[in-house]
């Protein structure tokens, strides 16, 4: 018979509890940013992406188109995106404005060191080697959640991004 509580010191419990610890490390730097959850990642994706729709944002990161439109309004309010019609009356493109990479400078800044904290001790062959690992942890969850029949494929990359993140982090 196994051990009941067995998953308090599983694989995805050290990923929950390193989530948070991060989480909670950066969320007060964050705020002196003037920034809130989520909103970071949407700055640091359209610096690398350019101008681009909700949709394709939301597909990135996994995610509904709702909870990236409540995060754009936010940054919208704050000066920090633009949004712009699109082709079709359904469609906004949100691009960054000067504040907004003002702003994600500050942020890559407090991501610089938050890295520095978490892999203390680490070296860069291990550093290396967790990145990797965790990109095959998400590509199996990813892949294992996936719809047997997608509606319809997801967008491709914008043609300016680089491949991988060797940053990591929740940016």
């Amino acid at each position: 018979m196994e051990q009941e509580g067995r998953s308090l010191e599983d694989m995805h419990m050290l990923l929950y509890r390193a989530y948070h610890a991060q989480t909670n490390y950066l969320r007060p730097r964050m705020a002196q940013l003037g920034l809130g959850p989520g909103q970071p990642k949407l700055l640091a994706y359209l610096a690398v992406h350019g101008i681009s729709t909700q949709h394709e944002m939301a597909a990135f990161f996994e995610v509904d188109d709702a909870a990236i439109s409540r995060m754009l309004d936010l940054l919208r309010q704050a000066g920090l995106v633009r949004t712009t019609r699109g082709q079709d009356r359904r469609t906004k493109t949100v691009e960054l404005t000067a504040t907004g990479h003002g702003a994600l400078a500050a942020w890559d800044s407090v991501c610089d060191n938050v890295q520095d904290v978490m892999l203390a001790g680490l070296s860069a062959e291990e550093r290396a080697t967790l990145a990797a690992l965790l990109e095959r942890v998400h590509e199996n969850l990813a892949t294992a959640s996936a719809p047997a029949h997608p509606a319809a494929p997801a967008p491709a990359p914008h043609p300016a991004a680089p491949h991988g993140n060797p940053q990591g982090g929740a940016r």
